[in-house]
């Protein structure tokens, strides 16, 4: 079986940007990859040149086992980072018409359109036109347009942007379940948690380049834990006792709970016993770094620091979406 995408050297410069720099990836047939980074890192402008939307300045890239999207478009689905629909269409009559553009036709395309808007609880606007839905059930609609005609490559650029915890849930279900029939998916996205619950593989970009490429499992053996999360029955002298530890580098409140850094090559596993004996605590845990942390650590080793490190977080934990949920909330 050959694999969905193959790039070589691949770069797109705009002007004296480079925005992707010599990628080199290969991602095998029935995969499910996420390419993550912060906003700008370089993700969309890779997906556009997969699309043929873009086209490199340097470098090779198959799609499908062909030279270009274009010769495999009605094998692809995709769901782009701009959303849009025709707007005066009437919602099912929108999927018939995409459904029609990537060859479905007849009694099939009727009753995948009316299977699907069931299925993501739109089947009551089927008659509305596509401008008088929210933000939220656009974007379900373009899923579904995306999805239609059963591709074998499905291409999803920040497919839950904006969109309220249910629905985020609801489009996780299903991509799990696209993939669970054998095609091969790429999604991007800038919040961390959503390539960590979904993905096979997890492809890391920042300023153009690929910096991580592996599974969870790969991504967490070689980033090893530096954080023991503990909850203090005394918190005010279990604090003190606890930065006082020779192996602890500083001890910060995180959620319900304190977080206290080791130094590097300690070994977290005797920090945490020797923590426990001077700090007796309700619950104590090894934390294991999630790709937030990883990514973070990434980008300061590479570029020798963060200037706005909680900046960064908060845009790695999708916290600038909450305007537009909010709006979605009270379409």
């Amino acid at each position: 079986m050959s694999d969905a995408i193959v790039m070589e050297q691949l770069t797109k410069r705009f002007g004296a940007k480079t925005a992707v720099d010599a990628m080199d990836l290969t991602l095998p047939t029935g995969a499910l990859y996420g390419f993550i980074g912060p906003n700008g890192a370089g993700k969309t402008t890779t997906i556009r040149m997969i699309m043929s939307i873009l086209f490199p300045d340097a470098g090779r890239l198959s799609v499908l086992g062909k030279a270009s999207a274009t010769e495999s478009k009605d094998r692809i689905g995709y769901l782009p980072e701009e959303r849009g629909v025709y707007r005066k269409m009437k919602v099912s009559a929108f999927l018939r018409h995409m459904g029609t553009l990537k060859g479905v036709t007849g009694q099939t395309l009727k009753t995948r359109v009316d299977d699907w808007l069931e299925r993501v609880e739109l089947a009551s606007v089927a008659k509305k036109k596509c401008e008088e839905l929210s933000k939220g059930m656009q974007q379900k609609v373009q899923f579904i347009a995306s999805v239609l005609h059963e591709p074998e490559l499905i291409i999803l650029d920040e497919p839950f942007s904006g969109l309220d915890p249910v629905s985020t849930r609801l489009l996780r279900s299903l991509i799990t379940e696209q993939h669970a029939q054998g095609r091969t998916i790429i999604f991007s996205t800038h919040v961390m948690a959503h390539a960590e619950e979904l993905c096979d593989r997890i492809v890391m970009i920042n300023q153009g380049k690929k910096v991580l490429d592996g599974t969870m499992d790969e991504i967490r053996a070689q980033y090893t834990a530096r954080s023991i999360l503990f909850n203090p029955l005394d918190e005010a002298s279990g604090l003190d006792a606890a930065r006082a530890l020779p192996e602890i580098e500083s001890v910060e409140p995180r959620d319900a709970t304190f977080e206290a850094t080791v130094h590097p090559d300690t070994d977290p596993q005797q920090v945490m016993l020797k923590l426990l004996t001077a700090v007796p605590s309700r619950t104590i845990a090894v934390r294991r770094p999630t790709l937030e942390d990883v990514f973070v650590e990434i980008v300061t080793t590479n570029s020798g620091g963060v200037k706005d490190e909680s900046a960064l977080r908060a845009e790695l934990r999708g916290e600038g979406q909450r305007e537009e949920i909010t709006e979605e909330a009270g379409s």
